[in-house]
This record gives C-alpha cells, structure tokens and sequence, in this order.
C-alpha cells in the first residue's frame, strides 16, 4: 500500500474540469457516449458527497481487482481512524473510486453471470472453486446481523470487508463510465460479440450495486475529490 499526493495529476485535471458539475448519476442514452458531458449527469449526489463535512476525508483509487484486497485496507481505515486515533464514526468519509477491472466489483449478480465477469477477470468463487458467477465481493457474509458488536471479532460488523458491510458503515463506492465504456469494447472484440458497446454499457449501468454512484471519469472524480472535497489519496498496490 502506498500513499501517493498526486499533485502535478490533481492541477492538470482540475484545471480541464470548471466544476463538479461534469459529474453524477448517469441518464442513459441510445448513442455511443464515450465522454460523457455535463447535460447527461445529474450533479447532486456527487457534489454532496465531495463537499461533506467531515474531520477525515480518504478517497481510495482502486483499478484492479486484486482479490479485493482493498477492502480490508478500507475496513482498516475505518476501524483505525475511530477506534485508534477516537475519530467519531459520523466524522470519517470514506470513497472507493473503482475503475479499470475493478468497476465490475460495482455490478451485480446478473452482471457476473450473464458476461462471464469471474472467467474473464480470474475471480474464482471460493464456495463452488469455479470461476465465479456472483458478485463475491459484495454480500455481508452475516447478512449484516452479526453476533458479536467487538471489533476484535471475526464475527462482527468491524471485520467484515464484503462490501455491503463498507457501505453500511458509511463508504460510498463510486463506479466509472468511462471504464465501462472502455471494458465493453474489449469484451466485444475478445468474445467476439454481436452487441453494440452502448447496448451493454446500459445494461451494465442499469444493474449496479445498490447505493453505487456512476461519475463520468474516475480520474476526473478523484480530482475534484481532492481539489474540492479535500480528500486524501490513498491507492493498494
């Protein structure tokens, strides 16, 4: 893991976006929509979460799978931040910036399996040993009913790193057009599909998770997280 500043990164793409308003919820469209512009994204969601008040704010830049490694670093944060150094749960914010492979963690189960995400990103199901067919990442592995309230304990909310867990704690998982339209062009052309990109882009971005936030382009979200939310970076290698 590695803590990166960014700052040559930040002052380049800040200064080619005016204002958050390039970012939001996606309004779906029949026409390709490789750059998405800011008369097809709603603003809001996006503008509160960079804003919000908070006393430590960490955007995480994630772009491959890698196990899902990172969500233990995410639990980590959380847990360090307020049990560690006493900083109230409610002042801890927290932002996964999922792009490149890991914007299929984002998707659904009907995503997974419909486009063989598991074989063609190598993420095997530990409970069949197969290449996976489910979003394995996201569900809580008690659905969020936990025997234990120690954070010490394997049996608690404080250890759970699905992402269901991360989210009922707080954390916003932020999910990239850009890479989407990217990835569905190399499906395409890898299975040899007959479906246009836009076709299954919107499918796509119809099935995210509950609670995910599609940005226009991850690396303009992480730049205006940083430059106007003022959050830290932080990226697991």
């Amino acid at each position: 893991m590695k803590n990166m500043s960014r700052r040559s990164f930040v002052t380049t793409a800040a200064a080619g976006v005016a204002a958050i308003g390039a970012l939001g919820s996606m309004a779906p469209s029949a026409d390709a929509q490789l750059v998405a512009t800011t008369s097809t994204w709603k603003v809001s969601d996006f503008t509160d979460l960079a804003k919000k008040p908070a006393r430590v704010k960490q955007v995480y830049d994630i772009i491959n799978i890698g196990g899902g490694v990172f969500l233990n670093n995410i639990k980590n944060s959380l847990n360090g931040l307020h049990y560690g150094f006493g900083i109230p749960a409610d002042q801890i914010q927290i932002a996964a910036a999922l792009h490149g492979p890991s914007n299929m963690l984002n998707m659904d189960d009907y995503v997974w399996k419909k486009y063989k995400i598991g074989e063609w990103f190598k993420v095997t199901d530990p409970k069949t040993g197969m290449p996976a067919e489910r979003n394995i990442f996201f569900p809580s592995k008690h659905n969020l009913k936990y025997p234990s309230s120690s954070p010490d304990s394997e049996d608690s909310l404080y250890q759970d790193t699905s992402i269901q867990a991360l989210q009922h704690r707080g954390v916003h998982f932020l999910c990239c057009h850009t890479a989407a339209e990217e990835q569905a062009r190399k499906l395409i052309k890898l299975r040899g599909l007959s479906q246009k990109p836009e076709e299954i882009v919107q499918d796509w971005l119809s099935h995210t998770l509950p609670g995910v936030m599609v940005v226009a382009a991850m690396v303009g979200a992480v730049a205006l997280l940083q430059t106007e939310g003022h959050y830290s970076y932080i990226t697991v290698a």
